[in-house]
Formats: C-alpha cells, structure tokens, sequence
C-alpha cells in the first residue's frame, strides 16, 4: 500500500487550502487515517485523524475549530481542509494509516504503519 499526500503549497496568513491522501496499491480498508506535521526544528506532532466511514475525528487543539479531516471511501482518499491559517501552520505535512490501530493510540505516530511522503505547507505572514 502506497499513500501520497499532495495539496500543500505557499499560502497567506489567513487563507485556506485542502491536504489529500490518497492510497493505492491494493483494496485498502484503513482502521484509522491521520494526519501529522513536522515545523523546521521540531518534532512531528499530531494533527487530526479519522476511522473509516467518518467516525471518531480527533483534531489537536492548535487546530481545533480551523481543520476538518474528512475520508472519500470510495476514492480511498483522507482530506484535511484547513482554514484561517497561521504562520504557525507551516511544515510539512504526512498522512499515515493503520489497519490495526486501537481508539486509544490514534495520535500516536508508532500506532501507524502506512506513511505518505509528505507535503509542504508554507504560512507567509
């Protein structure tokens, strides 16, 4: 299974753009699908995630009101449509998925087994 996060790009405080994540390589029924971030200098922090079918989003509280994850089953894709924008927001940005995850671990990185390549966003104040 290969995912591919695309979408990122430079964008003004304030402004709006929509992350996907598309898999391929084989049917792929992902338990849980996430979305994470790595800034310059810093670790790769939680985002948002989703269950299969739209169940259970969890978003962390930077982006909590501004981001909305939401999943294309039949596409096989995971978007993250973000919003009112901060220089803050600029990383790269990856999806990952697991088939296997637990409730409890969804915004643990070690729970997700599949990763996209990343993309970057770019906040410009």
């Amino acid at each position: 299974v290969q995912l591919q996060a695309f979408g990122g790009g430079l964008v003004q405080v304030g402004g709006s753009l929509r992350l996907s994540c598309a898999a391929s390589g084989r049917t792929f029924r992902p338990r849980a699908t996430a979305w994470f971030r790595q800034a310059p200098g810093k670790e790769r922090e939680f985002v948002a995630t989703i269950w299969w079918g739209g169940r259970n989003p969890s978003y962390a509280d930077t982006v909590k009101g501004r981001f909305a994850i939401s999943g294309d089953n039949a596409r096989n894709t995971v978007y993250l449509q973000m919003t009112t924008l901060k220089p803050e927001d600029t990383a790269v940005y990856y999806c990952a998925a697991s088939e296997t995850i637990i409730l409890s671990s969804t915004r643990r990185e070690a729970a997700y087994n599949y990763w996209g390549q990343g993309t970057l966003v770019t906040v410009s104040s």
